[in-house]
């Protein structure tokens, strides 16, 4: 029995200078994290009975599928996204879920899809909304991340007059810069606000005006170099998310998931039955934002 062990059974005994010492020991970030786990099944002894009355007004978290005993959720999302992109484009149809219970509102997602695809002053890709309920003193927050519901019925696609916006065989809407006018009707079409027009503005600008060089950097979008800095496009053109095409299509999960702290983000491909997302779809507790409108999306939030 280790000295630690020792310091345990002397505070569960009732012996207060034991109990201070070992408090005091549990305390320090070192002892935590590599003493707590070990001793856990002993403190769930002691704590069960005081937590029985919070932990039944918790909805429980869902049970996370692993084709493999102990495998992380990215591992198992990375097997799935290369076995996926081993079929022709058609076949597969990418999704994403959202746990919104696991979801602290960090932001993380939205600064790595900044710095990904290199967006400037006013164009987000993943939002992170605020829901407030209830009434003060007893009010809740509820983080919901918003980046494009990648729509089956998407009302941006017909409105379009020059058809620089359309889904690809896979499921993602996305827009050709090349094609794009910068009449931003389909910003108006959009029922989720998930378009933004590129205005020219870099960072810089507002602060001191010098652009910076990280802002100078091409945007990666859909496998291809935009040179902002030049003036052309995509400067003048609607821009949204397209679940990274271009992290996708060479093997890698989009920024977002792959940053998520809370791991509630999971992306996959729900045409294949044993996909991770395909699971987590199948669940109970599974909702889509504004289904009543008939948009059919690829985005899904468990609540």
């Amino acid at each position: 029995m280790t000295q630690d062990d020792k310091l345990l059974d002397k505070a569960l005994a009732g012996d207060d200078s034991s109990r201070r010492s070992f408090l005091a020991k549990f305390a320090s970030g070192v002892f935590a994290g590599l003493v707590a786990p070990a001793l856990m099944g002993e403190a769930q002894a002691v704590s069960a009975a005081p937590a029985e009355q919070a932990q039944q007004d918790l909805v429980p978290l869902p049970d996370l599928p692993d084709a493999v005993e102990g495998e992380h959720p990215v591992v198992r999302m990375m097997q799935d996204l290369r076995r996926a992109l081993q079929k022709p484009m058609a076949e597969r149809k990418w999704a994403m879920v959202i746990d919104l219970r696991k979801c602290t509102g960090c932001n993380g997602c939205n600064i790595a899809c900044v710095t990904e695809n290199k967006l400037p002053p006013g164009v987000t890709y993943r939002p992170v909304m605020t829901e407030t309920s209830g009434t003060f003193p007893n009010v809740k927050r509820r983080f919901v991340p918003r980046p494009c519901l990648q729509c089956n019925n998407p009302p941006c696609v017909p409105v379009c007059p020059v058809h620089a916006t359309y889904m690809r065989p896979d499921g993602i809407t996305i827009v050709d810069y090349d094609r794009c006018i910068g009449c931003r009707y389909c910003m108006t079409a959009c029922p989720y606000s998930a378009r933004y027009f590129d205005f020219g503005n870099f960072y810089g600008d507002s602060e001191g005006g010098e652009r910076q060089p990280y802002e100078l950097l091409p945007t990666p979008e859909y496998g291809r170099d935009y040179d902002r800095a030049s003036g052309a496009s995509p400067i003048g053109n609607v821009r949204k998310c397209h679940f990274c095409i271009h992290r996708i299509e060479r093997g890698d999960l989009p920024a977002c998931v792959l940053s998520c702290m809370g791991r509630a983000t999971y992306f996959g491909d729900m045409n294949d039955p044993t996909s991770l997302v395909s699971e987590l779809i199948a669940q109970p507790n599974v909702m889509r934002l504004k289904e009543e409108l008939g948009t059919d999306p690829k985005v899904f939030y468990l609540v």
